[in-house]
């Protein structure tokens, strides 16, 4: 054992891959406890906030200590900031008109941009416009105007005795408060989705759920075809005819059109996420089965085998004496490989909305289901499914680089 150990501790695509799911793992565990609540609590009111550190605006106005800042640059900053390039286009079509060569007119730069507004609007001249876009226009030059002043913000209060707003203070475009000394500060990596909920801490419990999922699956479709394969293999004749029967005839069956099957006769209601485990583990047995029956062919005529059975020793204590030990590590990388198709086939059943209910624990298929409902691709929130994608795929990597290192340990024609 230590040996084995030694041998699978000195292979670097087992180690790299042992470290991405450990990391992952890890922050499995940590994140509920740094940011605690339930993972579909609704926090924000609007949809697909996105990523960010927000503040409450109200602690702001009513921070206990406010600082006089002054930056060379806050105006333009600010003014840069609030005309958008829809308003920046506007402005250039109306400069074109006036006559101005369209090459000299940059919309990136604010300052020239600006200038050559203030010295050549005139609302009184038509140029070809139409009434609404005169108007528009006009609205614009006013807007623009407002942009370059930066009047003090005057505070209101109200008051119960006077039953009337009274003023309170005065906010002034140099005034700064502390982040550190606002009452309600919530960073969110990865913003909100559609229902307002922390994409970050929904997804971290997703990744327990959907890892739950995959272990239960591998675990219920390694024993099924560890059993299965081991009494064809070993016991062969009719029994092995019988079981090679009902193996061909799931191999035949595509294996995600019986679960789609399987998974919509349940019903929504009754599906929870170890429904749908137990009944991934229960269509993924197949390659399982042929490949351990195909292992214990090749071991049951061995010597030390046929030294056991005229030894007189039980069918039991051969099997687990005799067989079990010589194909535990192809079990080991079988089980690993099912724990990696069954999170696969939870995130593509979520997706077709036949996952387990959406109302008790997120999934990774879940997560991405709730964004294509809700368009999150076409209204620009990548924060919403591009992360579990990510996360899908480094699990899936993880795993999957744990088994190729784990065979080039254990398979002699891969060996180093």
């Amino acid at each position: 054992m230590k040996n084995m150990w030694r041998q699978v501790s000195r292979s670097p695509k087992f180690i790299v891959g042992a470290c991405i799911f450990g990391f992952i793992l890890l922050w499995v565990f940590i994140y509920p406890f740094l940011v605690p609540g339930h993972p579909l609590e609704m926090i924000g009111r609007n949809s697909f906030i996105r990523p960010g550190v927000y503040v409450s605006l109200y602690d702001s106005v009513n921070a206990q200590q406010v600082y006089t800042i002054i930056l060379s640059e806050a105006d333009q900053r600010r003014i840069e900031y609030r005309l958008s390039w829809e308003d920046r286009e506007r402005m250039k079509e109306w400069l074109v008109m006036f006559g101005l060569p369209e090459h000299v007119i940059d919309i990136e730069n604010t300052e020239m941009l600006l200038m050559l507004w203030r010295n050549n609007f005139d609302a009184e001249l038509r140029l070809g416009a139409t009434a609404a876009e005169r108007q528009f226009f006009n609205r614009l030059d006013t807007r623009i105007y407002g942009l370059l002043e930066t009047p003090d913000m005057v505070v209101m209060e109200f008051c119960y005795e006077t039953n009337d707003y009274v003023h309170a203070g005065v906010i002034r475009d140099t005034d700064f408060v502390h982040v550190g000394r606002i009452a309600n500060v919530r960073f969110l990596p990865l913003g909100t989705d559609n229902f307002g909920r922390d994409v970050l801490k929904q997804m971290m419990a997703a990744v327990g759920v959907s890892l739950t999922i995959g272990l239960i699956a591998g675990l219920v479709a390694t024993l099924i075809g560890l059993i299965l394969g081991l009494i064809a293999g070993y016991i062969g004749g009719i029994v092995d005819d019988i079981i090679m029967f009902f193996t061909n005839l799931f191999t035949v069956i595509p294996g995600f059109v019986l679960l789609i099957l399987i998974s919509f006769s349940i019903g929504q209601a009754q599906r929870g996420a170890m429904i749908v485990a137990i009944v991934i583990g229960l269509t993924s047995w197949v390659w399982t089965t042929r490949a351990v029956r195909s292992q214990v062919m090749s071991l049951r005529n061995r010597d030390h085998v046929n030294l056991s059975k005229l030894s007189g020793h039980s069918l039991p204590r051969i099997v687990a004496n005799d067989i079990l030990p010589y194909i535990a590590s192809y079990v080991i990388m079988a089980f690993i490989l099912q724990i990696s198709s069954a999170i696969l086939a939870e995130a593509q059943l979520s997706m077709l909305g036949l996952g387990p209910m959406t109302t008790e624990t997120p999934t990774l298929g879940i997560m991405m289901n709730w964004a294509m409902t809700y368009s999150a691709h076409i209204n620009g929130a990548w924060w919403a499914y591009f992360p579990i994608i990510i996360v899908i795929a480094l699990i899936s990597f993880s795993l999957n680089l744990m088994n190729t290192g784990l065979d080039q340990v254990f398979n002699p024609q891969l060996r180093d």
